[in-house]
């Protein structure tokens, strides 16, 4: 039997460290492989697993596509750094789909992670979750170096929900970003990371060097971004002139009637939109802010599709009848 594409799910099945070595094993021997979608979902392999999937990883050399979800499995930054090495391995990749949500990989193992993707020259789509991974400014810099040496890319989904990168971390990040020049979709969460209105900056200023995007999704829920973080954005989200679809979230950043005006003036800019999805709950928005909104939205002439989340700020019915 020769093997080109396999496809293994395995989520819930406690197979432990061992079970994982097998496994490992196995696919060492599937030299044919092309494409691998493999599913552990919570099963505590540890670091010792994530070793031997990393060495079998590593002997399939011919690899297009990776699908890996390891989330929930006691994985630290020994685990990611046999990862990274069995992932740099895999020269001819164009896809790689990397879930490590749920562990403690720390600062050393997004550099391994970092170190590994760099490898990956042919790479043109990154999908990588590192949900609360306690990842912090250091480690967004080994990360911002790995994406910054992908300059295939065509889509990028970096996930650092609920990690500590700051205004530093989110600075390497976006030097990382601009590098991308190629890259038609970005999907970034940065929910809850503290990055604050420098780190809104360093994103902004490194978006506004994909000039090609036609997709962009931006979360930076409470990051304490404010009105000057607010006016970074709404300068470099206007410089992706081929944008067609906008997904912005910055609930909870304070960014007031200011922030929502800057926001406004930048979305105006953005003639190609056709969908916009635009969440600014919790930013103590009021008339004004409201008014300079619809003032921006308005200037979108070619919007099919429009969300606009407005709750819990102070637009009064003015507010309401001014958006409308």
């Amino acid at each position: 039997m020769t093997l080109t594409s396999l496809d293994l799910d395995l989520r819930y099945n406690s197979i432990g460290e061992n079970g994982a070595k097998y496994l490992g094993k196995g696919i060492a021997k599937c030299v044919t492989l092309t494409s691998l979608n493999l599913d552990l979902y919570g099963n505590s392999i540890g670091d010792n697993g994530a070793k031997y999937l990393g060495e079998g990883i590593a002997k399939c050399v011919t690899f297009t596509s990776l699908n890996l979800d390891l989330y929930g499995n006691s994985i630290g930054e020994n685990g990611a750094k046999y990862l990274g090495e069995g992932i740099a391995k895999c020269v001819t990749l164009t896809s790689l789909n990397l879930n490590l949500d749920g562990n403690a990989i720390g600062e050393n193992g997004a550099k391994y992670l970092g170190e590994g993707i760099a490898k990956c020259v042919t790479l043109t789509s990154l999908n990588l979750n590192l949900r609360g991974n306690t990842i912090g400014e250091n480690d967004a810099k080994y990360l911002g170096e790995g994406i910054a040496k992908c300059v295939t890319f065509t889509s990028l989904n970096l996930d650092l929900y609920g990690n500590s990168i700051g205004e530093n971390g989110a600075k390497y990040l976006g030097e990382g970003i601009a590098k991308c020049v190629t890259l038609t979709f970005l999907n970034l969460n940065l929910d809850d990371n503290a990055i604050g209105e420098n780190g809104a900056k360093y994103l902004g200023e490194g978006i506004a060097k994909c000039v090609t995007l036609t997709s962009l999704n931006l979360n930076l829920r409470y990051n304490s971004i404010y009105e000057n973080g607010a006016k970074y954005l709404g300068e470099g989200i206007p410089k992706c002139v081929t944008l067609t679809s906008l997904n912005l979230n910055l609930d909870g950043n304070s960014i007031g009637d200011n922030g929502a005006k800057y926001l406004g003036e930048g979305i105006a800019k953005c003639v190609t939109l056709t969908a916009l999805n635009l969440y600014l709950r919790y930013n103590n928005i009021g008339e004004n802010g409201a008014k300079y909104l619809g003032e921006g939205i308005a200037k979108c002439v070619t919007l099919t599709a429009l969300n606009l989340y407005l709750s819990d700020n102070r637009i009064d019915e003015n507010g309401n009848r001014i958006i409308k």
